[in-house]
């Protein structure tokens, strides 16, 4: 009979945990476990109950923001002319990467760099398949490979959430920096780099 409100218990203080770290690391990518624990109001020591060290702790925080993003970016519409899809898919993953602030930060400094790529896993496929498209209609070049192309766009990415936390570049500016990036990147050469506001518009 004791078990059940323990368990309860449990489950309130790992939410209260993975809540309060988010948003903390939104705000401070070096947060420590103690800037945690006080913002989730519970001990270190019930923290480390449940999450081991920091770096267990940011991967569990990464997790659960992937699977809350990829809710969101299921429903970009991707038909239609590749250029302006591909802006529509950064436009959108943008406003996620800006929800989580510096939690992007916060991840590249303390998760393996393969616990990165397997977080990333479906937004990765997700940007393959638009490119392959994109290729196949002659809308982006071919002379790269396609997973080559997909590792630049997630780099300039999360580049981009950097340098808003560094304020080298306004949250507001950085969606049409990384598709312009992008754009001037996978246009075949020798055609016209399509205009980011022109695509939006259309």
């Amino acid at each position: 009979m004791t078990t059940r409100p323990r368990r309860a218990d449990a489950r309130r203080n790992v939410e209260a945990i993975l809540d309060a770290a988010t948003s903390t690391l939104a705000r401070d990518p070096d947060a420590s476990i103690n800037d945690i624990a006080k913002a989730a109001g519970v001990g270190r020591v019930t923290l480390y109950g449940h999450f081991e060290n920091r770096a267990v702790l940011v991967a569990a925080v990464v997790e659960r923001a992937m699977r809350e993003s990829e809710a969101s970016l299921r429903g970009v519409d991707l038909s239609g002319d590749p250029a302006a899809a591909l802006v529509r898919l950064i436009d959108a993953t943008w406003q996620v990467t800006l929800r989580y602030g510096a939690l992007v930060v916060a991840a590249e400094k303390s998760m393996p760099a393969a616990e990165m790529a397997a977080a990333h896993s479906e937004p990765r496929e997700r940007a393959r398949r638009l490119l392959d498209h994109g290729r196949d209609r002659g809308s982006f070049r071919t002379d790269l490979p396609v997973s080559w192309l997909v590792t630049t766009m997630h780099t300039v990415t999360h580049a981009a959430a950097t340098s808003v936390y560094a304020g080298e570049l306004g949250a507001d500016e950085a969606a049409h920096a990384i598709a312009a990036t992008m754009l001037g990147l996978l246009t075949p050469p020798g055609q016209v780099v399509p205009d980011v506001d022109a695509l939006r518009r259309a």
